[in-house]
């Protein structure tokens, strides 16, 4: 993977999440981006699984802000969000990587899984991509990419793994929006 194509997915991770377009990611735009996709499931932000994805995303914000130096309270900009995301997804490890987004994929996983199995199906991934504004006519390949069990489920860790996989030039579906 070229560091181009990673700056670049940086960029569009940035610019999605920098909901206001204010240039600098605070913990409202994180908040922003859990009603969004939660309002997207038809879901109340005072439902089980609205309040899960509102956690998961603020703690993702905390983290970067953490990491950034900027605090919980602060703003972070694109380059130092880039440095922060670099770090983690380069450097740091996969076990690293997973632990801060975990709570993430778990959330997505609890918002899809219409059936409570703990995992997502075809049609409910393919919900999830319209949710978060990907282009339908990807779901069913990007499916059978990330379903590396085969077993016509995903679960939270190959969800993880695609994360990963995108930003490594693997997978080109973006699956945090």
């Amino acid at each position: 993977m070229t560091t181009a194509i990673a700056g670049n997915r940086l960029k569009q991770r940035f610019d999605r999440w920098d909901v206001n377009g204010d240039g600098v990611l605070e913990r409202a735009d994180f908040e922003q981006e859990a009603e969004r996709i939660v309002g997207a499931f038809g879901q109340s932000m005072s439902s089980a699984e609205g309040q899960a994805m509102l956690k998961a995303l603020t703690g993702l914000f905390e983290y970067e802000a953490n990491e950034a130096g900027v605090g919980p309270n602060g703003s972070i900009n694109e380059d130092q969000f880039r440095a922060v995301n670099e770090k983690l997804i380069f450097t740091d490890g996969e076990a690293t990587f997973n632990r801060v987004l975990r709570p993430v994929m778990k959330a997505v996983v609890g918002l899809c899984d219409k059936d409570h199995n703990g995992m997502i199906d075809q049609q409910e991934f393919a919900t999830y991509l319209r949710a978060i504004g990907v282009d339908q006519a990807q779901a069913e390949s990007a499916f059978q990419q990330i379903d590396t069990s085969g077993d016509g489920q995903l679960s939270v860790d190959e969800l993880l793994a695609a994360v990963r996989n995108f930003h490594f030039g693997k997978l080109d579906v973006n699956l945090l929006g």
